[in-house]
């Protein structure tokens, strides 16, 4: 590879071709969003996260800054920012990576083996070491109630003005604001 651009461009569409859904942020290849389906057997097995990837302009030499969007429970994510504590993405990045490794290889390693001893998450830490069971089922329940397959393809604003668009609920409301005439 000559330049770092061309390089994102084929890393961007090997992610594409495989079977991952990517939404650009705007017409550059430097942001944008990809869904992550939790890996089976594990907790997280049905969810589906919505990873915004944003690739510094020294890409591959310095690595991409990944985060979750929607909610996820995990000792190594932080649960407001959706920052991700992973060496491989943080520390030890190296230009051999490209994308699909971190969503083949490093995310699905992540949420398989949880890192409880170096938390960004400290509660979620905690209650996996005192209680994988509970722990378990904590992830469950984010899982249903912030990463269900329909719910990750829009972003909570972008329902909103989707909802405020439908003609059909203007025709039917119009009518019963209007209601029947005066006598």
């Amino acid at each position: 590879m000559s330049s770092p651009s061309k390089r994102r461009e084929m890393d961007l569409m090997k992610l594409m071709m495989s079977d991952y859904k990517v939404e650009m942020v705007n017409d550059g290849m430097q942001e944008f969003f990809v869904d992550f389906h939790g890996p089976s057997d594990s907790p997280y097995h049905g969810g589906v996260w919505r990873i915004r990837v944003e690739l510094p302009d020294a890409y591959p030499y310095k690595s991409p800054s990944i985060g979750f969007v929607n909610k996820i429970y995990h000792p190594n994510v932080d649960e407001m920012s959706g920052s991700v504590c992973l060496d491989v993405i943080n520390q030890t990045w190296s230009p051999m990576f490209d994308l699909v490794n971190v969503f083949e290889v490093f995310l699905p390693q992540l949420l398989l083996y949880p890192n409880p001893s170096d938390p960004l998450n400290g509660e979620a830490a905690a209650l996996m070491m005192r209680d994988r069971t509970a722990y378990e089922q904590r992830v469950k329940e984010y899982c249903e109630k912030y990463a269900k397959p329909e719910d990750v393809g829009a972003a909570p604003e972008e329902k909103s003005s989707d909802e405020e668009l439908s003609e059909d609920d203007y025709a039917s409301s119009d009518e019963a604001i209007a209601g029947q005439p005066d006598p």
